[in-house]
């Protein structure tokens, strides 16, 4: 039931220019979102990002997309990013354990962890990089999902569990870096 850097891909879900300056403590969620990409990647952890209805909404944030490769990315127009097909083609997409942020928590991330673990997978929604437009919605779709097998966990136990020990000079480093 640990997250393990070699079965975990991070998968952020529709963090967008339009939608991110409606998203409750939306600053927040994003702050938290480039956290664990910066983690994922300084760890070998592959990255997917999903974009709803860019036309509409805009693209992935500049500070998002900034960090991750244009191969990463996936249109999609379904809410669940499974129903949309558009994981199967991004890297990582084959691993059993997704670690989930992004928005809105009660439906584009609801459906997408949902249809995840209806799969069979091992998914894991971090809190604090998870975000909807009021706060209500959030703590509904965090409960509806920890009831269906969710694993809602927090930024520092994903990179702890990525890391597994310390005492190594991999923990030093992200412990200075991302740790303090």
């Amino acid at each position: 039931m640990l997250m393990n850097r070699d079965q975990s891909v991070l998968l952020v879900v529709d963090i967008q220019e339009r939608l991110l300056p409606h998203i409750h403590e939306g600053q927040a969620v994003l702050d938290n979102a480039v956290w664990l990409v910066k983690v994922a990647q300084r760890l070998g952890v592959p990255v997917m990002v999903s974009e709803q209805y860019p036309k509409g909404i805009g693209p992935t944030v500049a500070v998002l997309r900034g960090l991750t490769f244009p191969e990463s990315i996936a249109e999609k127009l379904h809410f669940s990013c499974v129903a949309a097909t558009c994981l199967d083609r991004l890297p990582g997409s084959d691993r059993p354990q997704v670690v989930v942020a992004g928005t809105e928590s009660h439906v584009c991330v609801l459906q997408t962890v949902l249809d995840l673990r209806g799969q069979g997978r091992e998914v894991f929604v971090v809190a604090e990089a998870v975000g909807s437009r009021r706060p209500s919605d959030k703590e509904l779709a965090l409960a509806r999902m920890r009831s269906h097998g969710i694993h809602i966990v927090s930024r520092e136990m994903v990179a702890f569990e990525w890391l597994k020990q310390a005492g190594t000079e991999e923990f030093r480093e992200v412990s200075r870096q991302f740790l303090k």
